[in-house]
C-alpha cells in the first residue's frame, strides 16, 4: 500500500449510509502487513441473496473456486476478506485454508460453511494460514457494526493508494432503496469478468437468478471496460448481496431481472459499478493520467472494444501518455494490431478533442504547441473513428510510468 496518494483520487469521498441487514468490522490478522488491518468481516442476515461473478484466469485462486461452488445455494450470511495473501496458486493446502476459513468463520456467525463467501489479495504463491482467523473472526462477529464502509475498503487494499467507496440511492416500488459498494484494485487489472475485489450491498429484496443477471450484465461496460496493464488477476471476484430489508417498507419483491419495476434500480447500480470501476483505473500502479478511449465507426460493438483494448493496452501508447506526447503513430499501430477490419485512409484520431490525424494521414490544421499543452491534462481523451460502421465502445486506462515498475518489482520484498 503506497504512503503516497494517486494525484487522480477523487476529491471527495461519498458519506456511506447504513444497509439494514448488513454488519461489517475489520482487524489486524498479520497476514503480511504490520500495523495496519488485513482482514474484513461482512455479517448479513438471514435470507441474505449473493451473485457473484469471477476471473476466467485458467489459475483461479482457491477462494475463487470456493466461491464457484457456494454460489449455487444463492444465499449468504458473511463475507471474509483478507489481503497481503492472495491464496492462489496455493495446492491442496490453498484449499485447506479456505474449508477451514469458512468452518471458522460459519461458527462465529452461526450459520452453515456453505452461506460464507471467501477473497483473498496480496501475494500469489503464499500459503494462507488460515489459523489466524481463530478466534479473530469470532471478535469481529461480536464487534460488527451497520457502519463503517470505508474502513472497510482500507481493510482490502493492497497497492492501492486510496479506499474505493460508492454509493446510490433509488426508489423500488414505494420504498427507497440503497446501494453501496467497495472495490480494490491498482495493478494486475485487465478484467475478464469483474474486477480484483468488488462488493455490493444492497437492502433491496431481488432475488439470487435476477441478482446475478443484474451483475452479469452490468460489469460488461463498466469492470470490463477498463485496463490498467493488461493482466487478468488469479483472483478476480465480484459479489453482490441483496438482504431484502426493504421489503418491510414497501419495496417489492423481485425474482425477474426483465421487471419493470428495476429500471431505476438497475441504473442506480450500474452507476455504482461504472464509479467504482473508474476509481480503479485513477488508481492503476504509477498513474499520472486517466485515459479514456473511445473508438467509434466500427463495424460492430465488440470490434470496437477489441481495437479500444489494444490501444489501451499498449505500452507504447501508455508511455507516449505518460510523456505527455500526442503521439497517434503509436495509436494508428495499436489499431493495426488488434485484428478487426480497419481502413487505414479512413482512420481519424484525437487527442482531448483536438483533431490530430483525418483520412490516413496528419490532419491539415495539426498544431503541435496547442496538442502539447492540451496532453499535460490529468484527464486525456483518445477519440479513434474508423469509418466503417456503428459499432462504438469505451474503455478507460491510465499512464505507464516509472513508477509502475518500481511497485511491481519490490512487490515481493
Amino acid at each position: 500500500m503506497s504512503s503516497s496518494v494517486s494525484p487522480l483520487a477523487p476529491k471527495t469521498v461519498p458519506d456511506m449510509p447504513v444497509i439494514a441487514g448488513v454488519r461489517l468490522a475489520t482487524a489486524e490478522a498479520g497476514i503480511r502487513y504490520k500495523n495496519r488491518t488485513d482482514v474484513l468481516l461482512a455479517v448479513m442476515d438471514k435470507g441474505t441473496a449473493v451473485a457473484g461473478v469471477f476471473t476466467r484466469s485458467k489459475c483461479p485462486s482457491a477462494p475463487v473456486e470456493w466461491c464457484r461452488a457456494k454460489l449455487k445455494g444463492g444465499k449468504a450470511r458473511a463475507l471474509v476478506v483478507n489481503s497481503g495473501n492472495a491464496n492462489a496458486f496455493t495446492g491442496k493446502t490453498g484449499r485447506s485454508s479456505t474449508a477451514l476459513t469458512a468452518k471458522i468463520a460459519a461458527k462465529a456467525v452461526g450459520c452453515s460453511e456453505g452461506e460464507i463467501f471467501l477473497a483473498s489479495t496480496g501475494v500469489i504463491g503464499e500459503p494462507l494460514d488460515a489459523t489466524k482467523f481463530d478466534g479473530v473472526l469470532g471478535r469481529l462477529a461480536e464487534t460488527a457494526e451497520p457502519g463503517d464502509y470505508l474502513a472497510a475498503a482500507k481493510a482490502i487494499m493492497t497497492t492501492d493508494t486510496f479506499p474505493k467507496v460508492a454509493t446510490a440511492t433509488v426508489k423500488l416500488g414505494k420504498a427507497k432503496v440503497t446501494i453501496n459498494g467497495m472495490a480494490k484494485g491498482a495493478g494486475m487489472i485487465a478484467p475478464d469478468m469483474a474486477t480484483m475485489l468488488s462488493f455490493i450491498f444492497t437492502d433491496a429484496p431481488i432475488a439470487p437468478a435476477a441478482l446475478q443477471a443484474l451483475l452479469k450484465s452490468g460489469v460488461e461496460d463498466t469492470f470490463n471496460a477498463v485496463t490498467i496493464d493488461g493482466d487478468t488477476s488469479t483472483s478476480d471476484t465480484l459479489l453482490a448481496f441483496a438482504t431484502g430489508a426493504a421489503a418491510a417498507h414497501g419495496a417489492p419483491k423481485i425474482s425477474r431481472a426483465s421487471d419493470p419495476r428495476l429500471k431505476a434500480f438497475v441504473k442506480a447500480f450500474n452507476q455504482v459499478l461504472a464509479n467504482l470501476s473508474e476509481q480503479v483505473a485513477r488508481d492503476g500502479e504509477g498513474a499520472r493520467k486517466l485515459v479514456e478511449i473511445t473508438v467509434e465507426g466500427a463495424k460492430t460493438k465488440a470490434s470496437a472494444r477489441k481495437i479500444a483494448m489494444s490501444i489501451a493496452n499498449s505500452p507504447l501508447v501508455k508511455t507516449a501518455i505518460a510523456g505527455e506526447d500526442a503521439n497517434w503513430g503509436r495509436v494508428v499501430m495499436a489499431v493495426g494490431k488488434a485484428g478487426e477490419p480497419a481502413d487505414r485512409d479512413k482512420l481519424s484520431i484525437s487527442f482531448n478533442g483536438i483533431r490530430v490525424a483525418k483520412s490516413g494521414a496528419r490532419d491539415p490544421s495539426y498544431d503541435e504547441a496547442q496538442v502539447s499543452e492540451a496532453m499535460k491534462a490529468p484527464e486525456i481523451a483518445i477519440k479513434v473513428s474508423l469509418g466503417l460502421g456503428k459499432g462504438r465502445d469505451r474503455v478507460l486506462t491510465c499512464d505507464l510510468t516509472k513508477e509502475y515498475v518500481a511497485i511491481n518489482g519490490d512487490y515481493r520484498s
